[in-house]
Order: structure tokens, then C-alpha cells, then sequence
């Protein structure tokens, strides 16, 4: 039987309406985490959590893909697969990519027994321009989790960076009956490290049991920004920032938030050759594994942003310039909102920009993905006297307050994409959630709003990727 090539995958799984054309996923089968996002000679390399062989979580691999833009991206082969008796044998899971003198050099989490409960820290490097990678022959490089996290096997995600001639890392973990934990070591060379302290632990009832995929940068002169993802008691995955100053290996933290209040997570980050930090982070299914296996495929990374923080150390974002895959633009002038109405625009592969007059009464919003019939939509909903943003589909529901300055205007940023939305608003606050249009059919576009004054609308119908 001959084995369809990537592009073939693409090209047959592209018929299906929920997946999207202008999001990066692999040719078929499972994605989550991003994982060694980095910049080289001036190309984008990107891996992610795979499963090659099912639409389902299973054994990791890092599937692999490269892109000149952060925009159109190239398949590449398998970077990291797992060895049989090595301490991958489980899987090789998350981790980040560096610049060791001139080699690339992964640090990755991998995992032993029969639930991954063996996690320990690999390393890999690649003397052909990050095509294949060969794993250190002495691996693990790290596996004593820290004597005060107590009894936990939770112990991943290596984020590392360098100051001067000192490598630091931060690996992901949890304090017993305390919360989630961030552990800091140093090293001169990447394979002995040397435990510091906690950089950082949580609350679990305030902000999760476990943390993972941290990310730790700076983002003005004084000011640096530590991003988690936390696994709670309730079972609710979120993503919190924290800002503050770091000095002699000390993180005290001025202001925190939430990056993404729905279906992002596993973000990571990285410098461009224009000191800008990106991210991107893996758009989570909100569907049952049986749809999945039906699909063919699973898992999104979303557009990438570049992150800023603001006068009140506010962590804001802004999705990178999409103007070279924007098609047909339509745009409507300002009107007073005090019902539905219908656009004769369709669609679902739609980049919006709207912009609302706030009123001292009233709320206003965009419907996505109608039907004709009413029964299915998505709401993009602002209650200005809550100051609160609601996303709503099917019996799913998403909240988030966004507090807006007294003349300040609501802008909203939807990104919308078969079955993904990232909503960003006023660049500081992000809501991105998943639906699942049961046809073609439903892809109708309509303002919605009580006492509500549009100020602008600005939509793009948007093209495929993959040409």
C-alpha cells in the first residue's frame, strides 16, 4: 500500500470545513505543545509535541517545521523519536532550543514507565543545520527532582537561556499540598547543573496544583515576565503571567494575570533577529476523541504574537502582520448597534478588526459561524456595564473581564479559522476558544448589540497556507 506524502495529507484532509487553512498543524494525526521555537540564520524552526500514528495522545515524538515568515511553513522530518532503553523510551516531550557556540542544542523532558511517571532532562544537538539531531550518549542530563518538592513526578518542560558564560534553566514541577513550582538550576556547559532555589511558587487554590512549560525573558529594561501553564484541582488548564524585577537569581513580582483565558496553552517564546519576542502556543481540541479519530487530526498552534508590556506592567500582545495571505477586504463605516445585523460577507477563514464606542449602557459584539437558521453561531459578546467579555458556542461558555479606561474603545481582534477563534482584545487580554460548524453553511458574520455604537469593522477574507 503506498504511504500518502505529506502534501497528499493536506490535500485530502483540506476538505474538511473545521480545519483551519491559516494556522499552522501537521499533515495529520496529534499536536500539542510547541516545543524549540527558535530563530536560526534567519529562518523560523518550530517542533511540537507529535503522535505520528494516531489522531490521539500517545507517544511523544517532536514533529518538525520551518517557515522564512512565521506565517507559510515547510514540513520537515521527525526531529527527536524515542529510543528503546535510553531515558526517552517513553517519550521525549517538551523543551526548548538554544545557541550553544554556534551548535543547536535541545533540552528536552524525557520519560520512562508505563504513565511517563520517570521524568527526567535530555539533551540533543545538530551539526546540519537542525535537520537531524544526535541525543547526548550520557543522557539524562538531570533527574533529582528537588528534595522540598516532595513526592511528585511531575518534573519537565526545561526553559533555558544564558547570561554571559552561565547557563540557567527552569524546569516545571509542584510543591506538595503548597502548589505549582517553578525550580531554577545553572550550568557552564549544559550537562551539570547545579540547583538553586524555587524561582517562583504558586497557590494551589489560587493558581494551580501543578506548572509547566515555563517561559522566563525580559521584556523592558527592569522589568522581566515568567509565563506558566497551570493544571488545577478542578481540572482547568490556564496560562498566568507574572511581571517583575530579577536580580543575583531572585524574581520578585510586581503585577500577574491570565495570558489566555481559554483554549491556549503550552505557549513558548523566543527572540527574533529583530529583538522581538514571540509566541505562540498550542490551540487545545474541545471535541471527543471519537470526532478526533474521525477528523484525522488534532491540535493548532496559533498565530504567533509579539509580546510588549504596557505602562501598568500589563503583558500585551499583538498577532504578527498577516498582510501577505489578506484577500478580499470589506469594511463598514460607524452606525449605532441596537439588533443583529446580518453581513452579506460569509465565511470562515475571516482576520476582524472591530472597534466599539464605549456607552455608559449597553453591549456589543460580532456572531460568527451562523447558520441561516439561528441554531448555531458563535458570540463574541462585551456587557459594558460588567466590563465583561463573553464567548459563547453551543452549551460552552468563556468569560473574562476587560476593564476599559473611561473614553477608551472596546477593539477587538478575531482571528477565525475553521474551527478556531483567537479573540484579543485591546492587545491585553486573550480569549481563544474552538467550534465545530456542523456544515459549510455555517459561515454567516453579524454585529450584535443593544445601545451599541460601532466605530469601525474591518474583515479579511483570509487565504490557505498551503497554496
Amino acid at each position: 500500500m503506498l504511504t500518502e506524502t505529506p502534501a497528499l495529507l493536506r490535500q485530502r484532509l483540506a476538505l474538511d470545513p473545521q480545519r483551519p487553512r491559516y494556522h499552522f498543524l501537521p499533515p495529520s494525526n496529534w499536536m500539542n505543545d510547541p516545543n524549540g521555537f527558535i530563530q536560526w540564520q534567519g529562518q523560523w524552526h518550530l517542533f511540537y509535541q507529535h503522535n505520528p500514528y494516531s489522531p490521539l495522545w500517545g507517544k511523544m515524538h517532536w514533529g518538525h517545521a520551518v517557515s522564512s515568515d512565521l506565517i507559510h511553513w515547510s514540513d520537515l522530518p521527525l526531529a527527536l523519536t524515542p529510543t528503546i532503553g535510553s531515558a526517552d523510551e517513553a517519550g521525549c516531550y517538551s523543551g526548548c532550543t538554544v545557541d550553544n557556540n554556534g551548535i543547536p542544542t535541545i533540552m528536552y523532558t524525557g520519560t520512562r514507565g508505563a504513565h511517563n511517571e520517570i521524568q527526567t532532562q535530555c539533551l540533543a544537538s545538530s551539526h546540519d543545520g537542525l535537520l537531524t539531531w544526535q541525543k547526548y550518549a550520557h543522557n539524562p542530563v538531570l533527574s533529582d527532582v528537588p528534595a522540598e518538592a516532595g513526592q511528585t513526578q511531575d518534573f519537565r518542560d526545561p526553559f533555558v537561556w544564558c547570561e554571559g558564560d552561565t547557563w540557567y534553566m527552569l524546569l516545571g514541577s509542584r510543591i506538595h499540598n503548597v502548589g505549582g513550582a517553578i525550580f531554577l538550576y545553572r550550568s557552564k556547559n549544559l550537562i551539570d547543573w547545579e540547583y538553586l532555589h524555587p524561582l517562583l511558587i504558586g497557590d494551589s487554590k489560587r493558581n494551580g496544583i501543578v506548572w509547566e512549560c515555563p517561559n522566563f525573558f525580559k521584556l523592558a529594561d527592569d522589568r522581566w515576565v515568567l509565563v506558566v501553564s497551570a493544571y488545577t484541582a478542578e481540572h482547568i488548564n490556564l496560562v498566568y503571567y507574572f511581571v517583575g524585577s530579577y536580580a543575583e537569581q531572585r524574581f520578585t513580582v510586581i503585577t500577574e494575570g491570565i495570558l489566555d483565558y481559554g483554549q491556549l496553552y503550552a505557549p513558548l517564546t523566543a527572540v527574533d533577529d529583530q529583538d522581538r519576542r514571540v509566541l505562540i502556543g498550542w490551540l487545545r481540541e474541545a471535541r471527543s476523541n471519537e470526532s478526533m479519530e474521525e477528523a484525522g487530526w488534532s491540535g493548532v498552534q496559533s498565530i504567533p504574537r509579539v509580546l510588549s508590556l504596557d505602562p501598568e506592567n500589563r503583558l500585551c500582545m499583538s498577532p504578527i502582520n498577516l498582510d501577505s495571505i489578506r484577500g478580499r477586504h470589506h469594511h463598514l463605516e460607524a452606525q449605532a448597534v441596537d439588533q443583529r445585523i446580518p453581513l452579506e460577507l460569509r465565511g470562515l477563514a475571516l482576520d476582524i478588526e472591530a472597534v466599539f464606542e464605549q456607552q455608559a449602557l449597553g453591549c456589543c459584539g460580532l456572531a460568527l459561524a451562523c447558520t441561516e437558521d439561528g441554531s448555531e453561531y458563535l458570540s463574541i459578546f462585551y456587557d459594558v456595564p460588567a466590563q465583561r467579555l463573553m464567548v459563547r458556542y453551543a452549551d460552552q461558555e468563556r468569560k473574562a473581564t476587560v476593564s476599559l479606561a473611561p473614553q477608551e474603545r472596546l477593539q477587538l481582534r478575531i482571528l477565525l479559522d475553521g474551527s478556531v477563534a483567537e479573540i484579543i482584545v485591546n492587545e491585553r487580554i486573550s480569549l481563544s476558544a474552538r467550534l465545530y460548524p456542523s456544515s459549510a453553511g455555517s459561515d454567516g458574520v453579524q454585529i450584535i448589540g443593544q445601545g451599541a455604537y460601532l466605530h469601525s469593522l474591518d474583515i479579511w477574507e483570509m487565504a490557505s497556507i498551503w497554496g
